[in-house]
């Protein structure tokens, strides 16, 4: 590991989780983000291959943060969702290539047909 997180900070409308880490990085990563990219089986399967789209989460909200051990965290979001563990590489991978990540996902939505906005 590249470096330590000093700091986990929710926002107050829950839709942000602020990491810094011990090298001076920190990033702003949006719920939205952490739910569609959770380290999940249920969202990443077990090959690239089956990675599965994650539509109608521009609005989720993380409701925990849970530690698990002293390498990562376990997130609990509004649509009941709670089964990713993101270790410290992961958020900060994340917050380096959020940006890319967010564009690809926002493809993928678009070519199969779907929306970041919750079906009502």
């Amino acid at each position: 590991m590249s470096s330590w997180p000093t700091e986990l900070r929710l926002s107050k409308d829950r839709r942000t989780l602020h990491v810094a880490f011990e090298d001076g990085a920190h990033f702003a990563l949006p719920a939205e983000l952490l739910r569609v990219e959770s380290p999940s089986a249920e969202v990443q399967g077990h090959h690239p291959s089956q990675k599965t789209i994650v539509p109608g989460k521009a609005e989720v909200e993380i409701l925990r943060v849970e530690p698990v051990g002293h390498y990562a965290v376990r997130l609990g979001f509004d649509d009941m969702h709670d089964t990713g563990i993101y270790a410290w590489d992961y958020l900060r991978d994340l917050g380096e290539q959020g940006e890319e990540k967010m564009r690809a996902y926002v493809a993928a939505l678009a070519e199969k047909g779907l929306s970041r906005e919750r079906r009502r």
